[in-house]
């Protein structure tokens, strides 16, 4: 297993504080990074029968057999442990003492943000970063990289997409969902789920997908957010900050591993994907989540938002840092046209001088900078850290 960019982070910040907790999706590597990072510490899974037994018939005598602390991992399956925890730090006094992981479940969060506040650093670990995948090729192709997603184990032993993927959501989507949902009818929450994989980069119609799966808008609402407490997809807010026009001010919805979008939409090849109308917007998918990445790795949650008015005038991302926007558009195209840099143009005379120069990402191998836009293809150039400093 290769060493994850978000490791130095973690180091910093278990020598701040004296619990560490990280989110993030079941198999992006939690488990691995801490055992890597910590190796002196022993490791306790939750998910073993026989250590949530030990720990919930007896959780202070449990907690007292680790004076030193230790790792302890898929918390969310006993988020009460939480609150015996924030009583022993704050006795002990001592940084570093508890290093948690958990992947799902609301009300994990609230534990942690209530029971932990002041004592615990949070940190959101995603599947491998294309700067990590290098590790394992020097040169992706774009469309390959959105079929295989990055999951590590996928790249760790090689396998086929289609078929981890299948294993994902059976093992893990499906059981946690229901875990958090009382879910009756799951083949409508499947097709749900495809649908929306199909409005990638779309801004998200709640009823529109409530007539097509036969469910009320409010039970497409729950779910997406159950899924985006799951950590499998993400939202991606409309940008209307003192802009006077009529802005569109629903979100879209994006995947954080942008292989399961691929695989709950039948495509099996990157030639597949490279024809398929849906492309751009798996090819957004797949900058964002980069960028997105990038930030979450160094501690940071990136502000990130779209723009479009109701004229159909709009930017694919827009990072806010302080007063500043950099406004961003992705294209799956290989040439470049002039047409690119239209969205970039006509945000930056409505939000002025707030507006940094712009950059345009695609699929091409030449780089070029035009009216103070960078136009280049981030797998061939790198560059994607530039946008978070």
């Amino acid at each position: 297993m290769i060493k994850r960019e978000i490791t130095a982070e973690l180091i910093e910040a278990a020598g701040e504080y004296p619990v560490v907790t990280i989110f993030g999706p079941r198999q992006s590597g939690k488990a691995t990074l801490v055992q890597m990072t910590f190796p002196e510490k022993m490791y306790y899974s939750l998910e073993d029968p026989d250590v949530r037994m030990a720990v919930e018939t007896d959780p202070r005598g449990f907690l007292a057999g680790l004076p030193e602390g230790d790792v302890l991992d898929e918390i969310q399956r006993l988020p009460e442990l939480v609150s015996y925890i924030q009583g022993i730090v704050d006795q002990e006094k001592k940084t570093g003492m508890f290093i948690l992981t958990g992947s799902h479940q609301p009300g994990l969060h609230q534990s942690v943000s209530q029971s932990l506040a002041g004592r615990t650093a949070v940190l959101t670990l995603l599947p491998f970063s294309l700067p990590e995948l290098r590790n394992y090729r020097k040169n992706w192709e774009p469309f390959e990289l959105i079929v295989k997603g990055a999951y590590p184990r996928l790249h760790d032993k090689d396998l086929k997409p289609s078929r981890f993927f299948n294993g994902y959501m059976q093992t893990y989507i499906e059981r946690d969902v229901r875990a958090l949902i009382n879910l009756k009818d799951l083949r409508s929450f499947q097709q749900f789920f495809t649908l929306l994989a199909g409005r990638i980069g779309q801004v998200i119609n709640y009823t529109s997908l409530s007539n097509d799966v036969g469910v009320s808008a409010t039970n497409i609402k729950n779910w997406i957010s159950v899924l985006q407490a799951s950590f499998v997809v993400f939202e991606l807010a409309p940008f209307f900050e003192n802009i006077r026009k009529r802005v569109v001010k629903s979100p879209k919805i994006y995947f954080s591993d942008v292989g399961l979008a691929t695989y709950l939409l039948g495509m099996e090849t990157s030639n597949q994907v490279s024809r398929d109308p849906l492309r751009g917007g798996l090819y957004e998918n797949l900058f964002i989540l980069e960028i997105l990445k990038s930030g979450l790795n160094h501690g940071k949650r990136p502000e990130l938002f779209f723009y479009r008015d109701t004229n159909g005038n709009e930017v694919d991302l827009v990072i806010k840092k302080g007063r500043t926007l950099v406004p961003v558009e992705i294209k799956s195209a290989v040439t470049f046209t002039p047409d690119f840099l239209k969205g970039i143009d006509r945000f930056k005379k409505i939000t002025g001088d707030r507006c940094s120069k712009g950059y345009v990402l695609y699929n091409g191998h030449d780089e070029y900078t035009l009216k103070g836009t960078r136009v280049f293809n981030p797998i061939i150039h790198g560059g994607l850290e530039a946008l978070q400093t």
